[in-house]
């Protein structure tokens, strides 16, 4: 729920008051520089924009624990699903700008920069990046009875049975659709896509067959591949996973050149002071370096972040420019 404030009118006396201390340049200019030093002097929230339990949430959880010992106050996870992640984002964008809420965004939300005509935040300008805390690859599955068991293989197939190939998503945009549209562009064969409400639903019918292929985290199906009830065929990223290093990239298996890759980074409301930003930039990327989070990290399926605020506002609008032309290649379009 949002927070509701009243106005009320000053009486006279109240309102000389008000004056006096308007006027008052030592109070002004002392109370932004007196809040960077008091950061933090209560609990943070932390914005999930997705359902508990999910890549994101986990990853979340994770980062949230280490940073609330830290900075020796609470984080609370707050989940704001909806939207591929804009309802919980534009709850961000909202917010106070003073340090207690922050927002960790995925991939998507350099895609939906481009693939939403109409967001109710500006992706840039509403936000002031903190700290990248971690890439990764997505993982190929397959249903473990489909026959293609290469990406080459696959290639034939749909080339000999154009359209008749299906691949789930996570929804229309989402890195889990438009990674395959790369896939499908860059290999020069037709599949045809199935949306779906989430990555769970999803997996579900790629293990049942109802859909024959997935582009998932690692996190989310390393542990389906290791008990056989999907097949592994590819990663998306340009070098091998950590976490899976037999499993080839789409490059090595025959598309050559292909990368893309997820990411996970938080943000803050926009004119946070840069003192605050600072401050939670090195708190984060401390913890993204500690070696126990670096081997959950890449347990996980994801590569260690880190980087100053600076470098990741810039890798945003470096994502952004790379996801837009994904998504012109794919034709996708919300509104």
């Amino acid at each position: 729920m949002y927070a509701r404030f009243s106005r009320q009118i000053p009486s006279v006396s109240s309102f000389f008051m008000l004056l006096m201390v308007a006027s008052a340049p030592s109070i002004s200019t002392a109370q932004p520089a007196d809040a960077v030093i008091k950061f933090p002097d209560r609990a943070l929230r932390f914005i999930v924009p997705f359902p508990p339990g999910a890549a994101n949430d986990t990853l979340a959880r994770a980062v949230g624990q280490q940073l609330a010992a830290s900075l020796r106050q609470s984080i609370v996870i707050d989940n704001r699903a909806g939207a591929g992640g804009i309802v919980g984002t534009a709850v961000a964008a909202q917010s106070a700008a003073d340090g207690y809420t922050i927002v960790l965004v995925p991939a998507t939300h350099a895609i939906n920069a481009t693939l939403n005509a109409k967001l109710p935040y500006n992706t840039i300008d509403d936000f002031s990046p903190v700290a990248l805390v971690a890439t990764g690859a997505y993982l190929l599955v397959v249903t473990p009875t489909f026959p293609p068991k290469t990406v080459g293989d696959l290639i034939a197939l749909a080339k000999a049975r154009p359209g008749q190939i299906n691949y789930g998503s996570a929804g229309i945009g989402n890195a889990t659709h438009l990674i395959a549209e790369l896939m499908k562009s860059m290999a020069n064969i037709n599949l045809t896509h199935v949306p779906y409400k989430g990555g769970t639903p999803a997996l579900v019918d790629v293990m049942s067959g109802r859909v024959q292929m997935y582009f998932g985290t690692i996190s989310a199906t390393k542990s389906l591949v290791q008990t056989g009830k999907v097949r592994a065929l590819a990663v998306s990223s340009s070098k091998r996973s950590s976490a899976m290093p037999k499993v080839p990239t789409l490059s090595e298996a025959g598309i050559t050149g292909f990368a893309a890759t997820g990411w996970w980074g938080i943000l803050s409301p926009a004119k946070v002071p840069v003192g605050i930003v600072r401050k939670l930039n090195k708190d984060i990327d401390s913890i993204v370096r500690k070696p126990e989070m670096q081997e959950w990290l890449t347990a996980q399926g994801f590569e260690p972040g880190g980087g100053s605020s600076e470098e990741f506002s810039q890798f945003i609008k470096d994502e952004i420019a790379k996801w837009g032309e994904i998504v012109r290649i794919s034709g996708a379009q919300n509104y």
